[in-house]
């Protein structure tokens, strides 16, 4: 009997570049001869080495891993394919608490499962042993070649680069590396662009990440200079153009003692990193064509540089040619690199930050910096870094197969054993508790249960409500072929047109008030999402609790709905609310930015949030500089609506009656908006629901809507002159000239427009030649609630008879007047601003902004904004990534992490910022001084 362990190298299914492979049939030819076990390969059709060849090297190339004792992987091994009782060696990213792989690591541990980690595979030193990195750095450097000479020619400008691809269009290093040696070759006979200048690419670290980069970039013609000499090459008008200048920068190079101003020791750095800064924007980024970051970092140390540095440099236009791109091999998301948003895919793998304008984008033409941050680059070079992967893990398969647990590499990198974390990790204890990790495991095991044989069970949707909002929302759920939505509609024209062209969608009437057909419809879906007006929600929740159905809807929790959380949560159901713009990813974005500044050990002292929808600046040249593209109602009656907030450590209370006129007249956000905004409703609640402790506490806590100027004082008008009266009255008018004189005059005898100007005046409680006046003359007029001349008459005919109010009658004008024009956009700004005491004691101010524009040939940007994230926590729970249970808002990491990467990639993408090292300049409310 043989006294060794058998083994076996599983088939890589994560992600559709991943061809690596733990150990080469060559390393496994020689195992079976050294030591007679049997090893089980995965048969795999994309896997760089093929089947054949490990049958030739002597293994059992077989679907069933069962027989083994010892699973090699390189990504995660999904919760079906682990076998109870078995030693599985992979990358598991669960050591640092990655809560998206907590019910992976539960399942491990239910299972009995040994668990090694190569990333904790360490030499007494704590130096990695078993890694990817330096073809991480091949794959990157060879990548960030290729996408500088896409960056150049966006540009304008033709270059060698171009003809570099990505390295994975390469079948090894090698063939890589000659295309970089003919690409040097040209630089060498024809130079670089002269119009940038030379060209100067500089190397963060000099560890096995920037060792690659470095390993490949020698392949061009070059010289390494000092990082401080970076600045005098970049502006010589005698530096050549035929080789490209370098640069490695290390931390000495770039970090300063705040009070010393000169880098002191290393080892003071590392215990007290608060008391330094970086100066790379200031000394070297300027001067620099190309960063490549192989630096490791963490949130303890000073970024390479901020949102706001880079800002700075690209405001500057001697900078034109300088920063063009990142090549950004460490992939810190929002690390080192505060504006480096988001990994990115192999087929798609760069991106571009226009920091003065403050937006991302896709396009090479237009201003920004490349960045490249593809996070699987050695898959890349599958050939290379699995061979040098595989000699690196050999002998520690030897130890593993003579089943040497005590091996020291082996012993410090294993994480669970026999059921139970060990020592070094019992930490993860509390992670998986406060994840969910069991409901969440148990979730994912019931929903393969029921698609494990056979065809995909259907999963049916029932949508109640079919408004412009429902488009984007069906959309993204039907890209799954096993969901069914059912559009349930009081409108049976809008819910046609909506499931038109649409498979898989099914048209039911509606009637919210009819108990059974509710219940019935409910009963005969999976999960139910609810965009009817919000007095209808609590109605429909009852039927879902009854029939123990999950829930979404994207208005806020009202009393009606908090009162059901109890019976939601005995029900097993979850109800999730506020899940669209405003409520929705304003509580997400803010949430990330809250619990990273509390793991920074800071805390945020003042929160200040805006949110609108306006058109966009083409389209708002109309009164009130607003259009509607849905119900004005619900917009006017929120302007009438009591505020309560907390700012310069007071608290305030703003009466509906007077929200418009104290309103906040100057909202800076970006130069190019001319904004202001009115408080909306409690804010003071949200300190709680955001977990920022007492309100008191803190400086402010403050929740606005934002509308362009002029759009304050006009609505207080309207409500002045009557409106917006939502009492019930009758609406018997021959022209809208008639519905107007009603309100401005008692007697029913004609009259002119000075008559109208003063009875107008008199109600404003303005002289009658006030400017203010003229401004509300003139958008009567426009509304046709005046004749534009002296007239006694109008011939506008009053088209609103059915109305129940005043208000009703001016909504179905407003409806009318200022409705989008076909091809007009639309725009939603969403504004964190969040105050923080960092942990040293110091103050900063860090922004959260979305800009987001529609169109109404698509989606407008609020139906994307709203009904993209309620979809998406719609798949959640579909899913069952949900685990919570009871009336909720998305205020937990696994929710806000996931819909907001979910979001950028649908390309609503919120940008932060660091804006300011102390706080921003105090808001004023108090209107615009016109009205007493």
């Amino acid at each position: 009997m043989n006294p060794y362990k058998s083994i076996a190298i599983r088939r890589e299914g994560k992600n559709r570049w991943e061809r690596r492979a733990a150990l080469t049939p060559e390393a496994v030819e020689k195992l079976i001869k050294e030591t007679g076990i049997k090893v089980y390969v995965q048969p795999s059709t994309k896997r760089i080495f093929s089947d054949d060849k490990y049958r030739a090297a002597g293994a059992i190339v077989q679907e069933d891993l069962s027989p083994a004792d010892v699973i090699l992987g390189i990504k995660e091994v999904p919760v079906k394919d682990l076998i109870p009782g078995k030693t599985y060696v992979y990358f598991s990213h669960t050591h640092k608490g990655q809560e998206y792989n907590m019910p992976m690591l539960q399942d491990i541990l239910d299972k009995k499962i040994r668990l090694i980690d190569y990333e904790l595979m360490a030499n007494e030193k704590k130096q990695r042993l078993v890694l990817f990195g330096k073809h991480a750095g091949y794959a990157g450097m060879i990548d960030g070649v290729h996408g500088l000479g896409q960056r150049l020619l966006g540009l304008g400008y033709s270059s060698p680069f171009l003809h570099v691809g990505m390295s994975h269009n390469y079948k090894s290093l090698a063939s890589a590396k000659l295309a970089l040696q003919a690409l040097g070759n040209s630089i060498s006979d024809e130079g670089t662009p002269k119009e940038f200048g030379p060209m100067t690419f500089v190397f963060t670290g000099s560890g096995n990440v920037s060792q690659g980069a470095q390993h490949v970039f020698k392949s061009l013609p070059h010289e390494y200079v000092d990082p401080k000499d970076i600045p005098r090459i970049a502006t010589s008008k005698n530096a050549r153009l035929d080789r490209i200048y370098a640069a490695e920068v290390n931390i000495e190079d770039h970090i300063r003692h705040k009070e010393k101003n000169e880098f002191t020791t290393t080892e003071e750095y590392m215990a007290h990193p608060e008391r330094f800064t970086s100066v790379f924007h200031n000394e070297i980024a300027p001067y620099t064509s190309m960063v490549i970051n192989g630096a490791y970092w963490d949130q303890r140390f000073p970024r390479l540089m901020t949102t706001e540095q880079l800002r700075a440099i690209q405001s500057n236009p001697d900078n034109k040619f300088r920063m063009l791109s990142i090549a950004d091999i460490s992939c810190d998301i929002n690390g080192s690199f505060e504006f480096m948003s988001h990994a990115t895919a192999i087929q798609d793998p760069f991106f571009y930050v226009d920091a003065v304008n403050g937006r991302e984008h896709k396009d090479t033409e237009a201003p920004g910096v490349q960045i490249m941050s593809v996070d699987i680059l050695p898959s890349e070079l599958p050939l290379e870094s699995s061979q040098h992967f595989s000699d690196s893990l050999y002998p520690f398969v030897k130890e593993l197969i003579r089943d040497n647990n005590e091996h020291p590499v082996l012993a410090g990198a294993t994480i669970t054993e026999n059921g139970s974390l060990k020592p070094a990790h019992e930490g993860l204890t509390k992670i998986l508790e406060r994840t969910h990790a069991k409901e969440r495991l148990a979730t994912i095991k019931a929903t393969a249960a029921g698609t494990g044989k056979g065809p995909a069970k259907a999963k049916k949707v029932l949508l109640c409500g079919s408004g412009f909002v429902a488009g984007p929302l069906v959309d993204y759920l039907l890209r799954d072929p096993n969901v069914h939505v059912t559009i349930a509609s009081n409108s049976q024209i809008e819910a046609t047109s909506l499931a038109m062209g649409k498979a898989n969608t099914t048209v039911v009437p509606l009637d919210v008030k009819d108990n059974a057909k509710m219940a019935s419809l409910v009963k005969d879906s999976d999960i139910v999402v609810s965009f009817v007006p919000a007095p209808f929600h609590p109605t429909i929740a009852e039927h879902c609790i009854q029939e123990k159905k999950n829930m979404v809807t994207a208005s806020y929790i009202s009393p009606a709905m908090k009162a059901l959380d109890e019976r939601a949560q005995r029900a097993g159901i979850t109800i999730m609310n506020e899940i669209g713009l405003d409520p929705g990813i304003d509580h997400l974005s803010a949430m990330k930015m809250i619990d990273e500044v509390k793991a920074e050990g800071g805390k945020v002292t003042s929160f200040v949030s805006w949110c609108g929808g306006l058109p966009a600046p083409e389209a708002s040249d109309v009164p009130l500089s607003y259009k509607f593209s849905w119900s004005p109602r619900g917009v006017l009656t929120a302007g009438l609506n009591d505020a309560k907030f907390r700012m310069h450590n007071g608290f305030h209370e703003i009466p509906g009656k007077d929200l418009m006129k104290k309103h906040f007249s100057d909202v800076p956000i970006y130069p190019g908006f001319s904004l202001e905004g009115v408080a909306n409703r409690d804010s003071l609640s949200y300190a709680q629901t955001y977990g920022l402790g007492p309100v008191e506490k803190l400086d402010t806590m403050f929740r606005g809507t934002l509308r362009y100027k002029g759009y304050a004082d006009l609505m207080y008008s309207f409500n002045r002159l009557g409106l917006l009266n939502a009492e019930n009255s009758q609406q018997n008018f021959n022209t809208w000239t008639e519905f107007m004189d009603s309100l401005l005059f008692r007697s029913g005898s004609a009259h002119d427009n000075e008559s109208r100007r003063a009875a107008i005046a008199d109600r404003l409680d303005l002289p009658k030649n006030h400017a203010s006046v003229g401004k509300v003359v003139d958008a009567l007029q426009w509304l046709s609630l005046m004749p534009a001349d002296n007239s006694r008459s109008s011939s506008i005919a009053f088209t609103a008879k059915n109305s129940p109010t005043v208000l009703d009658s001016f909504c179905s004008l407003l409806m009318q007047k200022l409705k989008y024009n076909p091809l007009e956009r639309d725009m939603v700004i969403l504004h964190h601003e969040f105050g923080i005491q960092l942990r040293d004691g110091s103050e900063q101010t860090r922004t959260s902004t979305l800009v987001s524009y529609g169109t109404f040939e698509t989606y407008t940007a609020m139906a994307k904004t709203v009904g993209l994230p309620a979809a998406m926590a719609t798949e959640m729970l579909l899913k069952g990534e949900i685990p919570e249970k009871g009336v909720l808002a998305p205020t937990m990491p696994h929710v806000y992490n996931t819909i907001l990467q979910k979001l950028d990639k649908e390309g609503v993408s919120v940008l932060e910022q660091i804006v300011h090292k102390g706080m921003r300049p105090s808001l004023k409310w108090g209107g615009s001084g016109v009205f007493k």
